[in-house]
């Protein structure tokens, strides 16, 4: 085809798509939309700096935003004292709600906490994490130097099918020093001090905006890992009438008050078996099957806050290995929930709902390896958190994107491609495995995107992963840039 005429085809497919010739604009407006910046130009730079990672995700800020008055205006951006995490992502939050609300059925909120390290030499500006052994000293005594970072913790909004609706609340902190419960330990009843003086409040705030954002507080489950065993997180959840699926540590005051936990799930009787995929340390996978009781009983609050909170009655729901197996530990997972469970189906449910919490970690990996937050250069917490606030926002982007492709394949493109994008995957890359006169998918194209990124799309390689998604849609928009740029060369 001459080249004339290429130029005039793609020019009539994708007129509604250039718009101005700034590729990937359109989810991101969408998605930033809400933001509440009180200065209009900040909301533009913003946006403008979100392209630019976007477009060179897990690269350094220089060389994302190319030339030095960018750079100057991305720095400044994160550096402003009007721009916080809250505001970056104000949009973000309002994009998940309305996601949320068009979906029907049960929503998983997962929560976690994550760190970020960096060393640097002026620690008081970015904080401390803790302490660590970095070998021996010449007189034979351990070296321990501090370790100095940001926490986040975070809440992800989840389909029972593990498609990822986007953050429901976040929050960032940093220690002057580090007083973790080891501090405390000989000094202090852990379970007296106040949960208004503890870091663990991070679970209730987390929950009370997650539940106030979305609305309708009975449709959602909270889950979390061990860290959650908090009583007041119980009874915060109670308090918003929402429900929670968490695992616990503690072993609790419950039945007639006379016995712990461990003792009546102990007494109870497995009402079901179930076959469970594992890794052990070394990643190989093998089956486990897990004898799974369940039971509703009470439990009562720890010692010295009877007085402050009551009883709650939960369901108990134990999987546990017969015996112990060689080369990993036994599974033994202890939840608690608020949630009825009447049935061997429905205690197999909570347990996958469970499983999911693992979605979690896969979205902080995102961050981490994908955006390589770790790797800024930047000198203080607040510039990281702002930063971070941004990788967010891509990260979910990323992981929505590869659950889509999972979850529901026979979408149309147009759920999450523009025109120009699926034009220009149908010119690089060709269907080899659907019919051509079949309507395109989704999935059709997302996989062209992680063929982008190195995917090579065997008949029996599993579906692409998040790595190879978001090296192909770094990809992708360099080459929406090169073909606009194109389009301007050959129109003047």
């Amino acid at each position: 085809m001459p080249k004339q005429k290429w130029v005039e085809l793609f020019r009539k497919a994708t007129a509604e798509a250039i718009d101005g010739g700034v590729p990937g604009e359109r989810w991101l407006e969408e998605e930033i939309k809400s933001s509440a910046f009180s200065d209009q130009r900040l909301g533009k730079r913003f946006c403008r700096l979100t392209r630019q990672l976007a477009g060179k995700l897990g690269q350094s800020i220089p060389l994302a935003c190319q030339d030095w008055s960018n750079v100057k205006a991305a720095y400044r951006f994160l550096s402003n004292p009007r721009v916080n995490e809250g505001v970056i992502l104000a949009g973000h939050f309002d994009a998940t709600r309305q996601r949320v609300q068009a979906t029907q059925g049960t929503i998983l909120v997962l929560h976690d906490t994550t760190q970020f390290t960096y060393a640097r030499e002026a620690r008081q500006a970015i904080g401390v994490l803790h302490r660590s052994y970095s070998g021996y000293g010449k007189d034979g005594r351990p070296r321990l130097h501090t370790v100095c970072g940001v926490l986040m913790h975070s809440s992800l909004a989840l389909t029972t099918e593990g498609l990822p609706l986007g953050l429901a609340a976040i929050k960032f902190w940093t220690r002057s020093a580090f007083k973790g419960t080891n501090a405390l330990k000989g000094k202090v009843n852990g379970t007296r001090v106040p949960i208004e003086t503890k870091e663990s409040l991070r679970w209730l705030e987390n929950l009370q905006q997650a539940t106030g954002l979305l609305g309708e507080p009975r449709r959602y489950v909270h889950i979390g890992d061990r860290e959650s065993d908090i009583y007041e997180l119980f009874c915060a959840a109670e308090q918003s009438h929402t429900k929670f699926l968490l695992r616990i540590c503690a072993d609790r005051v419950a039945g007639d008050g006379q016995r712990t936990l461990s003792q009546v799930l102990r007494r109870a009787k497995a009402k079901a078996e179930h076959r469970v995929e594992v890794r052990d340390g070394k990643g190989k996978v093998s089956e486990a099957t897990v004898a799974v009781k369940y039971v509703r009983t009470k439990i009562y609050p720890p010692e010295g806050k009877q007085k402050k909170y009551p009883p709650l009655l939960v369901t108990a729901i134990q999987a546990r290995e017969a015996t112990a197996p060689q080369g990993r530990e036994r599974i033994d997972w202890k939840l608690l929930t608020n949630l009825r469970v009447g049935s061997r189906k429905d205690a197999l449910e909570k347990l996958t709902w469970y499983a999911m919490r693992w979605k979690i970690e896969t979205f902080h990996k995102i961050l981490k390896s994908g955006c390589r937050a770790e790797a800024s250069r930047l000198r203080t917490a607040e510039r990281i958190v702002n930063l971070i606030a941004v990788f967010c926002i891509l990260s979910w982007r990323v992981f929505w994107m590869t659950m889509m492709n999972r979850v529901a394949p026979a979408a149309a493109p147009t759920v999450a491609l523009a025109p120009l994008e699926t034009h220009l995957l149908d010119r690089l890359l060709s269907h080899e495995r659907t019919p051509t006169r079949q309507p395109r998918r989704l999935s059709d194209y997302l996989t062209k995107i992680a063929r982008l990124g190195g995917y090579l799309a065997r008949a029996k390689d599993p579906p692409p992963g998040n790595t190879v998604m978001w090296r192909g849609l770094s990809r992708l928009i360099d080459i929406e840039i090169g073909f606009l740029a194109g389009i301007e060369l050959v129109g003047n």
